[in-house]
């Protein structure tokens, strides 16, 4: 909105006041990080007041004893604190950005679907003691469905929006240089398995206070390059992209998600503010799941999938533990390959203490973020 009125009296802005700030993509997405991070300063505390009078507290339960333990102080912490995230992401993309790009519409949409989903299953499984029922939240073939669902509902508007964008048609590979052709069908379904998978990535790294929110906000600082440079000019005075001159997807417009990933880093920036050890609010499904989502639609509309798998280094980590330790116990009969899964809970087992758990985890998310910045320009 903020971008509309200022178009609007643009004629007075360029002749008397000189100020064409506001047309260049990063002023308004560093505008947007700023904004978004005092957007959830401000409402946190009224977010947090307000669950803890509804009684929305977590009561974490694991399937080890020890891991009970060490995570009893935290019976009680207000959960469903992602609705600050929503809240200052969608409210500062609303200011900042372009309302008629598609792609910005398309973020805003996915936000609200995964929001609304993931606040369910947590509204569900927080309230269930109040009803008498068990803790399980929304079924999980009812998640799934609602996942796929908005999957279906994202891939479907985006398959329309690449119709007549070349680059939009090619998967990037990293280090080759070369996009791989892809038919419409394999895209559709690359692009919802990716958002539904990929809408389950933060929930894994979400049991520790602070660890989620700031891998999440390194990852959002790459999605802000790679959009940027997806679509804008390298000057005023070349016609030349920064995409060409990357040998990267050219998708004209997508540099206005630029603005939309900038207003996710500075939420989750202003949520760690109150998620930090020890944490006065968890995430819950109502962040993680959006989150998520939105990590694999950045990549989708950049064509960037696989290097995603770099930029969320830590995600795929923690996902690949969980996996070989299901796996494992049921080759083995029983036996762990690691204490716990998902992995930060192994190191927490293992005598770290919690802060030196997140710190660490945090910068494997830098170096991994540093390595998928690294391959934009080697060839």
């Amino acid at each position: 909105m903020i971008y509309h009125l200022l178009q609007y009296f643009s004629d007075f802005l360029s002749e008397k006041l000189h100020f064409y700030a506001y047309q260049y993509v990063m002023f308004r997405a560093v505008m947007a990080i700023l904004t978004s991070l005092a957007i959830a300063l401000v409402i946190g505390p009224k977010i947090i007041r307000w669950l803890m009078r509804k009684k929305i507290g977590d009561r974490p339960e694991f399937h080890h004893a020890a891991l009970n333990e060490l995570t009893k102080e935290k019976a009680n912490t207000p959960t469903m604190g992602g609705l600050i995230i929503l809240s200052a992401s969608i409210l500062t993309t609303l200011l900042w950005a372009k309302l008629n790009n598609p792609f910005v519409q398309k973020g805003i949409v996915l936000l609200l679907w995964f929001g609304v989903l993931g606040g369910i299953d947590d509204w569900l499984k927080l309230t269930a003691a109040s009803r008498q029922r068990d803790r399980d939240g929304l079924r999980p073939w009812e998640k799934l469905v609602f996942q796929i669902g908005g999957a279906v509902l994202i891939a479907s508007f985006l398959f329309f929006d690449f119709e007549n964008i070349p680059d939009a048609k090619l998967l990037w590979v990293p280090f080759y240089k070369k996009g791989l052709m892809l038919g419409n069908w394999t895209f559709l379904f690359i692009a919802i398995f990716y958002i539904s998978a990929t809408s389950n990535a933060v929930n894994l790294a979400d049991g520790m206070d602070g660890l989620a929110a700031g891998c999440v906000a390194m990852v959002s600082l790459v999605l802000v390059f790679l959009c940027y440079v997806a679509s804008e000019m390298m000057s005023r005075t070349t016609p030349v992209t920064w995409a060409s001159y990357l040998l990267l997807p050219h998708i004209p417009q997508a540099g206005e998600l630029s603005i939309f990933f900038a207003a996710i880093m500075g939420a989750v920036l202003g949520f760690l503010w109150f998620n930090c050890y020890p944490a006065q609010t968890f995430m819950g499904d109502v962040g993680s799941l959006p989150l998520g989502a939105a990590m694999g639609y950045g990549a989708l509309v950049t064509r960037n999938e696989l290097l995603l798998l770099v930029i969320g280094g830590v995600f795929v980590i923690e996902l690949m533990s969980v996996v070989l330790q299901v796996g494992y116990f049921k080759y083995t009969g029983g036996k762990r390959l690691f204490r716990c899964a998902p992995l930060h809970h192994h190191f927490h087992l293992a005598g770290w203490s919690e802060p030196q758990v997140v710190v660490r985890f945090w910068l494997m998310a830098a170096a991994f973020a540093a390595m998928a910045l690294a391959t934009v320009k080697l060839r």
